[in-house]
């Protein structure tokens, strides 16, 4: 999730540049102290020289249907799976399928999480990304009953993400071309605020949280520089004013009593306040965690899906034809939604072609043999999901969007396809991202038509999923006539 590039278009300094050395430099003495000998482990560079250019390189932007410079070159010079440095340390990069789901799978037997330092300042220590063992099993578990609950006969997740959709549309019924971005993530924002704090677009604490979350994803993406105006600064703040509204409202609820507990009517604060072994800082973690995750992955989700098929009229069309069957303008019901087989097969294609988590960053806690190699004790490893999503040897003509490859044998047969990531860390909120995306497609097609008004503006990753210019499209109402 962490990138050079938009630091360095923003402080071309003399600072900048030293601190990217410094940064990525210092532990690479650490090679001096690794044994293993050179033909146990996967082919690649460890020189002093090409350090700091493969961490540049690596974190290159470059658009998501693509496997960048990075990954093309390496691959072709050494293979699916080499060594290099990457964020200060010696890394094993994984672009072989197999290898990635095996690491997936070892979560705390033989690798553990591990993240550069400036992700974990951000998100803080308790963020289900960084934290390990029990505790992350503890954590992730509240969450899982969470998502679970979607699917209750009485639950109103479906309902709320409905409404907020259509509310979202209302407000452009006076405008001509709206980002698309920004619109996408006051829906999907809408959605999780409502049912994590039931909070509306109405109250102050909602819009200040939406606010403040700009400038905290911005900084995951940012050098560790603390320094008043930089990314990373703007982003400790932006965490400490969301904790602090986060207290707050803990505080109010507290003072409420017993009488709050109404089952029908808790939202996920009064979930787990309701739960004693829950510490109020493992409370706000949880929030922030679902309201990060979320948010900006559901509202990328979105625009990479609305971006591929303005480019794919047919694809669209079908797409239109399958909704004017569903719903048949009443509220959907879960039915609805479970009749919707080629909004499945598109938004899986989005996903292969979009990347949304393109890499996760382990390290090694005990030697791992596999396929002839050895990789020995701390050694980062980094499975690159993109580099299999576009493998031609697993995707005829892997950088085209075409969601009809999924109804055929091209896409059976392999577990090569990972766009939540897998194993313990797979995403708990993968499901619901899908359900608010296939709610939200199901309203734009069957009430509007638009056109991209830069066809350059792509989904980059830079590594994180983004758009330079936030995807502005010309939008137009659809009339029954039409």
């Amino acid at each position: 999730m962490e990138t050079l590039i938009a630091f360095l278009q923003q402080h071309s300094s003399i600072l900048a540049i030293l601190a990217i050395v410094f940064v990525f430099s210092y532990p690479a003495v650490a090679l001096l102290f690794h044994h293993s000998k050179p033909s146990e482990l996967p082919p690649g560079t460890l020189g002093w020289f090409p350090h700091l250019l493969q961490n540049l390189s690596f974190l290159a932007p470059h658009p998501s249907n693509s496997r960048g410079y990075f990954l093309e070159h390496n691959i072709q010079r050494y293979g699916p799976i080499f060594k290099c440095h990457l964020y200060g340390h010696p890394a094993i990069v994984s672009c072989d399928g197999d290898f990635n789901s095996f690491i997936l799978q070892q979560e705390d037997r033989l690798v553990e999480v591990s993240y550069p330092s400036n992700v974990q300042r951000v998100l803080g220590d308790l963020s289900l990304l960084v934290v390990t063992g029990d505790l992350h099993k503890r954590l992730r578990g509240t969450l899982l009953n969470f998502f679970a609950g979607v699917k209750a006969p009485n639950s109103s997740f479906l309902a709320h993400i409905e409404e907020n959709a259509v509310q979202v549309m209302l407000s452009w019924a006076t405008k001509k071309t709206i980002k698309f971005c920004e619109e996408s993530r006051k829906f999907t924002f809408g959605v999780l605020a409502k049912e994590a704090l039931s909070l509306g677009p109405e109250d102050a604490a909602f819009i200040e949280m939406f606010h403040n979350f700009k400038s905290f994803i911005k900084g995951l993406a940012s050098l560790p520089i603390n320094i008043p105006g930089t990314a990373y600064a703007k982003a400790i703040h932006a965490r400490h004013r969301i904790k602090v509204i986060m207290e707050s409202l803990i505080q109010q609820r507290e003072g409420r009593g017993e009488a709050k507990w109404d089952e029908l009517k808790m939202d996920f604060l009064d979930v787990l306040l309701a739960h004693d072994h829950l510490s109020k800082e493992e409370i706000v973690s949880l929030v922030m965690d679902l309201l990060v995750g979320g948010q900006e992955t559901t509202t990328m989700f979105i625009a990479t899906v609305v971006k591929f098929l303005s480019d794919h009229p047919r694809a669209l069309e079908q797409l239109r034809r399958e909704h004017e069957r569903v719903g048949d303008g009443r509220q959907l019901q879960w039915d609805d939604y479970k009749q919707m087989s080629f909004t499945q097969d598109v938004m899986k294609e989005a996903l292969r072609c979009g990347n949304l988590i393109k890499f996760v960053c382990r390290k090694s806690i005990k030697p791992i043999h596999y396929k002839g190699f050895k990789i020995p004790v701390g050694w980062k490893i980094i499975p690159v999901f993109s580099g299999v999503h576009l493998d031609p040897s697993r995707y005829s003509n892997p950088e085209e969007f075409n969601p009809y490859r999924w109804q055929g044998d091209e896409t059976r047969g392999h577990n090569g396809f990972t766009p939540f990531a897998g194993g313990k860390r797979l995403c708990p909120g993968n499901e619901f991202a899908k359900l608010e995306t296939a709610v939200f497609l199901h309203h734009l097609v069957l009430n509007f038509s638009w056109t991209p008004l830069k066809d350059t503006d792509c989904p980059m990753s830079v590594p994180y999923l983004d758009f330079e210019h936030g995807f502005p499209i010309a939008i137009k109402r659809i009339s029954p006539s039409d």
